[in-house]
C-alpha cells in the first residue's frame, strides 16, 4: 500500500474516534432525556410566563362562558317561558340583548385608561347609593320572590341596583386604599377600615332592607378581599368576620325562610313541592341523571315544571342534566381559567389600584360561582345568586361583564403586553421592517 493512502486511512480512523459515541443506556454519566410530561409541563410554562398570556385567557374564558350561559338559558327556559304564554325565545331573546349591550360595555372598559377607571369611582358609587334608596321608595321599588331589590324601568325591563354596587364597591374601595397605600397609612388600622368599612356596612344594610341575603353574602366577601389585599392583620381581619358572622347568624336565625334552606345543605329528601327542600333535591336529581355526557342539549326532564328556577340561580343543574359530567367540569374549567389569569394580573402589576381592583373582581366572581355552584350541588345552602356569566339576568350580566372589561385593560396596561401590542399592529411591524432592509443604489435589484 502506497504510504499516502496509508496515512489517509489513519487520519481517517482518528477522525472517527474522535467522534464522540452515545452511552448505552444505565451508563454513567449519560444525560436521562426528559419525559413527555416534563416536556409538556415546560411548553405550557412558557406559554403562560408569556405578556400576553392573561389578556387572552381572560377574555377568552369569559366569551366562552358568556356564549355557552346563552345557549343553556335558551335550553332551560324554553319550557317555562311557553308556561307564562311567551314565546319559547324569550328568556333568551332578553339575555341576548342583555350580552350585547354587555360586550360593548366589555370593549368600552377594556380600552379605558386606567385613570378614567380611577375618576369613574365615586360617581359610580353615588349613583349606585341613589339608586339602592329608590327601591325601598313605595312606588318605585318592586319586590320579586320576597325580594324588593328591583325598579321597573318600563315593558319587560327591570333593574337591580345592588348588583352594581358590587362593582361601585369594588373601585372606589380599590381607589381608597391605593390613595392611602401610597401616603403610607395602611399600617394604621383605623385607616384601613375607615371609611371602607363603612360605606361598605351602608351598602349592605340597604341590602338587606330588601331581604337579599345572597347579594348581601357576595359583598361581605368582597369587602374581606379588599382587606387582605390590603394587608390586615389577622385579628383584625378575624374580629371583622367575627362580627359580620354574628350579624349574618342573626339574621338567619330570625327567618323561618333562611333556616330552611341551611336546614338542606347535604340533605335530599322527598321532593315534596311544600317542603323546604323541594329545589334542592331537585338539583341534585338533574345532575345525578346527566351521567358522563348527559341527555342531549335541550332533552332535560327537570326543567318540565319539576326544578324552580332553572334558567337562574339552578342552570348549573341543568347543565349537568343535558351536558353531564364533561360540560359542567368544562364550565368549571373555565371559571378557574378566568380566575387564575386574574390572579396573575394582580399579582404581577406594581400599581396598587390595579392590584385591589383586580383582586376584587376576581373575589366576587369566584365567590359568587362558588355560592352558586355549591347550592346547586347541596355543599351550601340555596342563597339565590346566579352563576357569573352564565345564569340568566341581565342585571346581573352588565356589571359582570364590564368588570370583565376592566381585567383585561389591567392585562394590556403591563409593559410587557403593550409592547407585544404594539408589535402585532401592522404600521409597527412595518416601519420596523423598513428599518432592517438596507437601502440598495438605484437601478440594482
Amino acid at each position: 500500500m502506497p504510504a499516502e493512502k496509508r496515512s489517509a486511512v489513519r487520519s481517517g480512523a482518528r477522525e472517527r474516534a474522535a467522534i464522540p459515541r452515545p452511552l448505552p443506556p444505565g451508563a454513567p454519566g449519560r444525560r436521562p432525556r426528559r419525559g413527555g410530561v416534563r416536556r409538556l409541563y415546560e411548553q405550557a410554562r412558557r406559554a403562560w410566563d408569556r405578556p400576553l398570556t392573561a389578556y387572552y385567557v381572560i377574555l377568552g374564558s369569559s366569551l366562552l362562558i358568556t356564549v355557552l350561559g346563552l345557549v343553556m338559558v335558551y335550553s332551560a327556559s324554553m319550557i317555562y317561558a311557553l308556561s307564562i304564554d311567551q314565546s319559547s325565545t324569550y328568556f333568551f331573546g332578553k339575555q341576548f340583548v342583555a350580552a350585547v349591550i354587555g360586550g360593548a360595555l366589555m370593549l368600552v372598559a377594556s380600552r379605558m385608561p386606567v385613570k378614567l377607571h380611577r375618576g369613574l369611582a365615586y360617581p359610580m358609587l353615588m349613583i349606585t347609593v341613589f339608586l339602592m334608596v329608590l327601591v325601598q321608595v313605595p312606588g318605585i321599588g318592586i319586590s320579586r320572590n320576597g325580594n324588593q331589590n328591583w325598579i321597573y324601568l318600563g315593558g319587560p325591563f327591570q333593574l337591580q341596583p345592588s348588583e352594581f354596587g358590587k362593582l361601585a364597591l369594588i373601585l372606589w374601595g380599590a381607589d381608597l386604599l391605593a390613595r392611602k397605600q401610597d401616603k403610607r397609612l395602611l399600617s394604621q388600622w383605623k385607616h384601613m377600615l375607615v371609611p371602607l368599612v363603612p360605606v361598605a356596612f351602608m351598602i349592605l344594610g340597604l341590602i338587606m332592607l330588601g331581604g337579599d341575603m345572597g347579594t348581601a353574602i357576595i359583598l361581605t366577601a368582597i369587602l374581606f378581599g379588599l382587606l387582605w389585599l390590603a394587608g390586615a392583620p389577622t385579628r383584625l381581619f378575624a374580629g371583622v368576620l367575627g362580627f359580620a358572622a354574628v350579624i349574618a347568624f342573626a339574621l338567619i336565625w330570625t327567618s323561618p325562610n333562611r333556616m330552611s334552606r341551611l336546614s338542606c345543605m347535604g340533605v335530599v329528601g322527598e321532593p315534596d313541592p311544600e317542603a323546604g327542600c323541594y329545589q334542592a333535591a331537585h338539583g341534585i336529581y338533574a345532575l345525578a341523571s346527566g351521567g358522563w355526557f348527559g341527555s342531549g342539549l335541550g332533552a332535560s326532564v327537570e326543567k318540565w315544571g319539576q326544578l324552580p328556577e332553572p334558567h337562574t340561580d339552578f342552570i348549573f343543574a341543568i347543565t349537568g342534566e343535558e351536558l353531564g359530567l364533561a360540560g359542567t367540569l368544562s364550565v368549571l374549567a373555565l371559571f378557574a381559567a378566568l380566575g387564575y389569569a386574574g390572579i396573575r394580573v394582580a399579582g404581577r402589576t406594581e400599581d396598587p389600584f390595579v392590584r385591589f381592583a383586580a383582586g376584587g373582581v376576581i373575589t366576587w366572581i369566584m365567590a359568587q360561582a362558588v355560592i352558586n355552584i355549591g347550592a346547586v350541588l347541596g355543599l351550601l345552602p340555596i342563597a339565590g345568586v346566579p352563576l357569573p356569566l352564565f345564569s340568566y339576568g341581565g342585571s346581573a350580566l352588565l356589571p359582570t361583564m364590564f368588570a370583565v372589561g376592566l381585567m383585561i385593560a389591567f392585562a394590556r396596561d403591563d409593559p410587557a403586553a403593550r409592547a407585544a401590542l404594539a408589535m402585532r399592529r401592522p404600521g409597527v411591524r412595518w416601519k420596523t421592517m423598513r428599518r432592517r432592509v438596507k437601502r440598495r443604489p438605484s437601478g440594482e435589484r
